[in-house]
C-alpha cells in the first residue's frame, strides 16, 4: 500500500510516486478495530472533478486548487487517508449501481444514465446498433424488465441492525420501477431521492423545480416542501435534513448508515449566494464563480455534518468516506493535468477525489497511491461494518475491499486489472478500458483502434504508445477481452456488417 504523510506528499513535488508503506500484521488490526459497530457516512458528490478542491490530489498544487475553497475537505484529509488514484465510472448511474452492488458496470449492464422507463438517452447512430442495456437500472425485485436484480448494500446493513438513511440524489432506477425509490432498496428513510439524476433547481425560491424555466417536472426534487419559497439552497436543505435524520438514530442508540448523496455540483449550475460574491470579487467570470460557490457549499455541508457528529458525541465512532461519482462535466474548467471530462475514457472522466477517515484505524494525514474503483465500496463498507457476507444475487462481486489499505495490513492483488465499459454513443463514442499497473489501454468500438498510455509517466495522456509497445498492447487487449467475456459485457452491432463489434485482443 502506498501511504505517506500528507505533509511529505506536498513537499516532495518531484517524486514520481508515493512510497510504499510498511505492512502491518493482523494483530495490529485487532488493536485498531473500534470496539463497537461504527456509524458510516458515505458523502458522495455529483460531477466533482479530481482537482475541484483546495485539497490537492496531484503531486503539486494546481490552478484549481488555488481557486476553490474547501477547508472541510482539507480537515478530513488531515485526519484520514487521501486516495490519489480512486476511480469511478465515467458517469452517474453506472457508478451508483456499482457502489451499492459491488458489480462492475460490464456485469450489471447499467452502462448509461437512467431516467424514463425503457427509454435510452442515446441518440440514433448511423453506424451502430446499441445493445439492449439495463436502461431501467437496478431492482431489488426479480422479473422487472431491463434491470439487474440485486440485493443492495443498505439491505445488508439494515439486516445487521443499522438505521439506513438516504439523502439527496438516488438515480438507481427509471421512473415507475422499484429501483427509483430508495426505500425499496433497504433504506429506512429517503429524503429527496427519486429517478432523476439532477435537480430542477437548487433554489428554494423555485421550489427546487424546473418548471420556472419551462423544464420537465420529472427533475423536481421531491420531499422538501418545507423549504419551498425560501432562500434555502438545495445543498443546505439536504444537509439540515441529514443532520435531523441521524440525530434520531443517535438518540435511539442505533448505529446508522448515512448515504449523503448531493445533487451538487451537477447541472443546472446555479449560484450559491452564500459564497458567490467572494469569487466574483476574485475576478472570476460569472459561470466560474457560480461553480466555485457550489463547490464551497458542498464543502460546508461536509463540515456541518462533521460538526453534528461531534456535537452528538459520535465522531470517534463514525467512518466518513468522501467520493465523487465521476469527473467534472465538460462545461466547467478542465481538471488539469488530467485529460478529458465526464463521460470520456480519460483520467479526467474517471479519476475522482476520495478521502476516508476511520477513527482509531486510519493514520492521520496519510496518502494512499493504490488504485481503487467504485465497486470496491460494497465489500469495503460491509467489512468495516463487521457484516460477514458480501455475496450478491446479481452476480459475482467484482469489488475488492480497501479496508486492508485503511488498516495498512495488506496490499491489493498485484497487477489488478480495472475495467470500464461504455457501449454507447451518448456524448462520446463507445469504448472499453483496462488499467493494469501503470499501463492503461483504451479500445474504441467503432473503428476498433487502441490508445495506450503509461499513466505514471504521462498522467496527461498526451503520448499514445500502442504502436511502440505492441506486446503490452496485445497483452492488455487479451486481458480486457477475457474480463469482458467473463462479465458478459454487451457490445454494439455494426450496421454495415450486422455483426457485433469485435472484442479486443
Amino acid at each position: 500500500m502506498s501511504v505517506t504523510s500528507r505533509r511529505e506528499f506536498m513537499n516532495d513535488l518531484g517524486a514520481a510516486s508515493i512510497a510504499f508503506c510498511l505492512t502491518r500484521s493482523t494483530s495490529a488490526f485487532s488493536q485498531n478495530t473500534p470496539p463497537t459497530r461504527p456509524n458510516i457516512v458515505v458523502f458522495l458528490v455529483d460531477d466533482m472533478g479530481w482537482e475541484d478542491t483546495s485539497e490537492p490530489f496531484y503531486k503539486k498544487v494546481t490552478g484549481l486548487n488555488r481557486r476553490y475553497h474547501t477547508p472541510n475537505m482539507e480537515a478530513l484529509a488531515g485526519e484520514g487517508v487521501k486516495f490519489t488514484q480512486a476511480y469511478a465510472s465515467a458517469l452517474c448511474s453506472p457508478t451508483r449501481v456499482s457502489l451499492i452492488t459491488g458489480l462492475n458496470a460490464a456485469r450489471h449492464r447499467v452502462t448509461n444514465w437512467t431516467l424514463r422507463k425503457n427509454i435510452s438517452p442515446d441518440p440514433e447512430s448511423s453506424d451502430l446498433i446499441l445493445p439492449a442495456w439495463n436502461v431501467n437500472g437496478l431492482s431489488p425485485i426479480p422479473g422487472i424488465e431491463r434491470t439487474v436484480y440485486v440485493k443492495p448494500l443498505p439491505m445488508f446493513l439494515r439486516e445487521a441492525g443499522y438505521r439506513t438513511i438516504h439523502v439527496g440524489k438516488a438515480h438507481w432506477g427509471a421512473e415507475g420501477t422499484p429501483g427509483a425509490d430508495p426505500k425499496n432498496l433497504g433504506f429506512d428513510i429517503n429524503i429527496a431521492g427519486h429517478a432523476a439524476g439532477g435537480p430542477g433547481s437548487y433554489h428554494g425560491q423555485h421550489n427546487y423545480s424546473a418548471v420556472w424555466r419551462n423544464g420537465d417536472r420529472i427533475w423536481d426534487v421531491p420531499g422538501l416542501e418545507a423549504y419551498h419559497g425560501t432562500d434555502t439552497y438545495l445543498t443546505e436543505a439536504l444537509t439540515r435534513e441529514a443532520n435531523n435524520a441521524f440525530d434520531d438514530a443517535v438518540a435511539q442508540k442505533t448505529p446508522f448508515f448515512l448515504y449523503m448523496s448531493h445533487y451538487a455540483v451537477h447541472a443546472p449550475w446555479e449560484k450559491d449566494d452564500r459564497f458567490y460574491s467572494k469569487y466574483m470579487d476574485a475576478k472570476l467570470k460569472d459561470s466560474d464563480a457560480t461553480y466555485a460557490s457550489m463547490i464551497e457549499g458542498m464543502d460546508k455541508s461536509l463540515g456541518d455534518i462533521r460538526a453534528n457528529l461531534k456535537r452528538l458525541g459520535v465522531e470517534d465512532n463514525t467512518i466518513i468516506i468522501f467520493m465523487s461519482d465521476n469527473g467534472a462535466a465538460k462545461q466547467v474548467p478542465l481538471n488539469l493535468p488530467l485529460r478529458g471530462h465526464k463521460l470520456t475514457p480519460y483520467e479526467g472522466g474517471i479519476r475522482v477525489p476520495m478521502i476516508v477517515k476511520w477513527p482509531g484505524v486510519t493514520k492521520p494525514s496519510s496518502v494512499c497511491n493504490e488504485a481503487v474503483i467504485i465497486e470496491d465500496f460494497f465489500p469495503s463498507i460491509l467489512e468495516m461494518a463487521n457484516v460477514q457476507t458480501c455475496e450478491q444475487i446479481g452476480g459475482k462481486v467484482d469489488g475488492i475491499s480497501f479496508a486492508p489499505l485503511l488498516r495498512e495490513d495488506a496490499a491489493p492483488p498485484k497487477n489488478r486489472s480495472l475495467v470500464w465499459h461504455y457501449p454507447h454513443c451518448y456524448d462520446q463514442p463507445p469504448y472499453s478500458v483496462i488499467r493494469q499497473g501503470d499501463w492503461k489501454l483504451i479500445y474504441f468500438h467503432l473503428d476498433q483502434r487502441y490508445e495506450l498510455y503509461n499513466i505514471q509517466e504521462d498522467i496527461e495522456e498526451k503520448t499514445d504508445l500502442h504502436e511502440k509497445n505492441p506486446d503490452i498492447t496485445r497483452r492488455l487487449a487479451d486481458e480486457l477481452r477475457r474480463i469482458l467475456v467473463e462479465r458478459g459485457a454487451q457490445m454494439p452491432v455494426l450496421k454495415k456488417s450486422g455483426l457485433p463489434v469485435p472484442l479486443p485482443g
